[in-house]
């Protein structure tokens, strides 16, 4: 590219002694110096074009070299699997990955069933805890009845000591600390799943 800096430099000293031919009006000298321009420009163009093509020459060979490493490697890669099948018995595969699958089965099958006896377990508390609630309930009722026939004194005393109901509020707490154990218990099976 210097080479081209140095015809750009030459040809702004041409155009200068153009300009000194013209105003001498030595116009034979003035149409040498131009058609020297004309023959640089000329020569500038073809070199870049030669660059150009140049360029594409080397990108060229640079596919040409990619390609040649792609096809060593793919060839390296043939021999590597026929290795690999040549070690690898496909009957012995395909019994391996038989029991593989009859293991993966079981595994779901024993886990859906440790699922359904701990949501069975979860039910039958809940069963309980209803059972025991009704019973209260009717304890309650029996209870007031009775507090009702007892004298005034007998009353005061009852109301300092807590209730049933209060006595049942208690317990209902602690079984809702339960149940947030129970969705506590769901999101570990559902990480699990």
């Amino acid at each position: 590219m210097d080479f081209v800096l140095d015809v750009q430099r030459e040809e702004k000293s041409v155009q200068k002694a153009i300009r000194e031919a013209a105003k001498r009006n030595d116009m034979g000298s003035a149409k040498a110096l131009a058609k020297e321009i004309v023959m640089s420009r000329k020569a500038v163009n073809h070199l870049y074009e030669n660059k150009a093509q140049l360029n594409s020459i080397s990108m060229h060979l640079g596919e040409s070299v990619a390609i040649a490493r792609t096809v060593g490697h793919l060839s390296k890669s043939a021999e590597v699997m026929k290795l690999v099948n040549n070690l690898m018995k496909a009957p012995q595969m395909a019994a391996t990955m038989q029991e593989f699958s009859k293991e993966m089965t079981k595994a779901g099958v024993i886990e859906e069933i440790v699922n359904d006896a701990v949501d069975t377990a979860l039910d039958s508390e809940d069963i309980e805890e209803e059972t025991e609630e009704e019973v209260n309930k009717v304890l309650s009722e029996i209870a007031g009845e009775t507090a009702a026939q007892l004298p005034e004194a007998v009353r005061k005393e009852r109301a300092r000591v807590p209730t049933q109901r209060e006595t049942t509020s208690h317990q209902e707490e602690a079984i809702a600390e339960g149940a947030d154990d129970e969705e506590e218990l769901e999101e570990i099976r559902a990480r699990l799943a």
